[in-house]
C-alpha cells in the first residue's frame, strides 16, 4: 500500500459580499496582511495572509464561477490541501468519495485542482501551495509560496471607501455612550 502524504490546510477562501470591507476588518482586528487583489474570470478579491495560511475573500462574478454554492452565498467557500503529489492526492480523494469540479493535477505548476468533498464541501489541492502559505513551518524542508499577487487599479476607490466604513465603526465604538 502505497504511503499517503499529509495534506497541510493552508488556504481558506470565503465567499463575501464586499472583499474590502472584509479585508480591512481582519487587517484591522487580527493585524492580517495584504497580500494583494484579484479581478479574475471567476471573482474579484482580496489575498491575506498569517504568514503560514493564504486567506481568500472572494465576491464571485455569477453562480456558475460560485461553482455550486451562489454567487450571493456569504461563508466558507473552499478550503485549500498543500499536498505533496496532487495526482495521487486527486486520485485518493476521488477513490474516497470526491467528485472532481476543475483544474488539471498533471499540470504541474497549475495552480491548484478543485473538488468537492461527499458533502459537497469545496476544496482544493495543490503542489505549489497560494501566496503567503507555508507549507511545513519551522522545518527544514519548509516551502514557503512567493507573492505574486499585487494590487488592481481599478479597486482603489473599493479600498478607500472600506478603510473609511472602519474608521467610522471605530470611532462609533470609541466614543462615550
Amino acid at each position: 500500500m502505497a504511503v499517503k502524504s499529509k495534506g497541510k490546510i493552508r488556504h481558506i477562501a470565503i465567499s463575501v459580499p464586499d472583499p474590502w470591507a472584509t479585508a480591512e476588518f481582519y487587517k484591522e482586528a487580527f493585524g492580517l496582511e495584504e497580500l494583494g487583489e484579484t479581478d479574475g474570470k471567476l471573482a474579484e478579491g482580496v489575498f491575506l495572509t498569517d504568514g503560514v495560511v493564504n486567506l481568500a475573500l472572494l465576491k464571485f462574478k455569477d453562480d456558475e464561477a460560485a461553482q455550486g454554492t451562489g454567487k450571493d452565498h456569504v461563508g466558507l467557500h473552499h478550503l485549500g490541501l498543500w499536498v505533496d503529489n496532487a495526482e495521487s492526492s486527486g486520485e485518493a480523494a476521488t477513490a474516497s468519495g470526491a467528485t472532481w469540479i476543475m483544474g488539471d493535477p498533471q499540470n504541474k505548476g497549475g495552480y491548484e485542482v478543485k473538488y468537492s468533498d461527499p458533502n459537497g464541501v469545496i476544496f482544493d489541492i495543490s503542489e505549489d501551495g497560494w501566496a503567503g502559505a507555508q507549507k511545513n513551518p519551522g522545518a527544514a524542508d519548509n516551502a514557503v509560496h512567493p507573492n505574486t499577487r499585487a494590487r488592481v487599479a481599478r479597486f482603489d476607490e473599493r479600498r478607500e471607501r472600506a478603510r473609511a466604513e472602519l474608521a467610522s465603526r471605530r470611532a462609533k465604538a470609541m466614543s462615550p455612550a
